[in-house]
């Protein structure tokens, strides 16, 4: 019986993914997530062939097959709704073995959390300090009646964008920067069918996701300073995407005011060294947060967890160089991805100038989407470890 002792500091995706990995393999596990209440705020996600995989391995992927919406994504279009490159779904099975999954994140962090027991989940908790050495951990932090220290095998620092982990443990290292784009989100009731595409405008992106259930994801970037807020921002959206082609226009009209949400895109421009320093590994955003122009963020943080997960499948025992194996294996490919994802960035929702988008489109009409596809293949296939 593993008695070993993990503390998973954030309570969003990655980090319950991580707490689920290792609980799966017999940890005990305690979840501190400094919110009020643990729940995912934000809309929909795009779950690509390794992110459902990674799922499955969790013992979750059944249940979000049947909760989201499975299937191919339709392409990419210019904003009058001419198509630039189609994706066949055959093709994408054929070469990855299943289809992307729209799912509500709320849908996917419930999913999550009802998977581990209730017990282990601690909210209100506000981490201050974390020590480190090769053979114990230590963490405090403040809850609604105090504060509390908790000794640990291992420390998962999987508290986001702004991590605190890894503030304190790498000090020195930059912190995330501004890409240059800021984006708004809606999950909306549209019962319609709307295949799972994204449009490109200069200097700007609309993408549309069913999510299940009689639901659909969409969100909109554009190029623009950071700190930019409006008063209505659906208003916003809609005088930027509000005369793009059908049916965009429908999803802004079918969307309440109020569930709009906005956020400036931040990454970790300066990739960090390690993932882990003693027995803290970082996980997801925390070591590795990237632009969205992929739509792995959340893929690559579940990848984390099943490694992290298999990794210390035996516990404390041999705990540094489980550790070691798991920066070995994760911070390449994840920084790899990061890489990738400012570049199709650069070259997909950034582009703005007038002559390289008609460049752009030429060259997307031109390429075959069997070819297009096996670019995009090679993030989405990932195979869990064995074992």
């Amino acid at each position: 019986m593993n008695d070993a002792h993990a503390v998973v500091v954030g309570g969003g995706i990655g980090g319950l993914s991580a707490a689920l990995a290792l609980h799966r393999h017999e940890w005990r596990v305690t979840v501190l997530e400094r919110a009020a209440e643990l729940r995912e705020v934000g809309a929909g996600l795009s779950l690509m062939a390794n992110a459902v995989r990674g799922l499955d391995a969790l013992g979750l992927g059944p249940a979000l097959r049947r909760s989201g919406h499975g299937e191919a994504p339709g392409g990419i279009r210019d904003r009058h709704g001419r198509w630039l490159s189609r994706v066949d779904a055959a093709e994408m099975v054929r070469q990855l073995g299943t289809t992307a999954l729209g799912v509500h994140r709320a849908t996917l962090h419930r999913t999550l959390r009802e998977a581990l027991p209730a017990s282990s989940l601690h909210t209100n908790a506000e981490v201050e300090h974390v020590e480190s050495d090769p053979d114990r951990a230590e963490v405090r932090y403040r809850g609604p009646d105090g504060p509390h220290t908790l000794d640990a095998d291992l420390v998962v620092g999987a508290d986001g964008l702004r991590s605190r982990v890894r503030a304190q443990l790498w000090p020195q290292h930059p912190a995330p920067v501004y890409q240059g784009s800021t984006a708004w989100r809606a999950a909306i009731a549209f019962p319609d069918p709307v295949p799972a595409a994204i449009t490109w405008g200069p200097g700007a992106e609309f993408g549309m996701v069913p999510i299940g259930d009689g639901q659909l994801y969409w969100y909109g970037a554009l190029n623009a300073p950071p700190g930019g807020h409006a008063a209505d921002e659906r208003a916003a959206v809609r005088d930027h995407f509000g005369d793009w082609h059908a049916p965009i226009p429908a999803l802004l009209a079918a969307t309440p005011p109020d569930v709009v949400l906005r956020n400036d895109i931040h990454h970790l421009a300066v990739p960090l060294p390690s993932y882990v320093q003693g027995r803290v590994a970082l996980l997801g955003d925390a070591a590795h947060a990237m632009t969205p122009n992929l739509g792995q963020g959340a893929g690559q943080a579940i990848e984390d967890a099943v490694v992290l997960g298999a990794v210390c499948a035996r516990g404390a025992e041999g705990l540094p160089a489980a550790l070691v194996a798991y920066d070995a294996q994760r911070r390449p490919r994840s920084q790899a991805v990061a890489r990738a994802s400012v570049v199709a960035g650069r070259f997909g929702q950034r582009l703005h100038h007038p002559i390289a988008l008609a460049l752009r489109a030429a060259a997307l009409r031109l390429t075959p989407g069997r070819v297009a596809l096996r670019s995009m293949a090679r993030y989405a296939d990932w195979r869990p470890p064995v074992g």
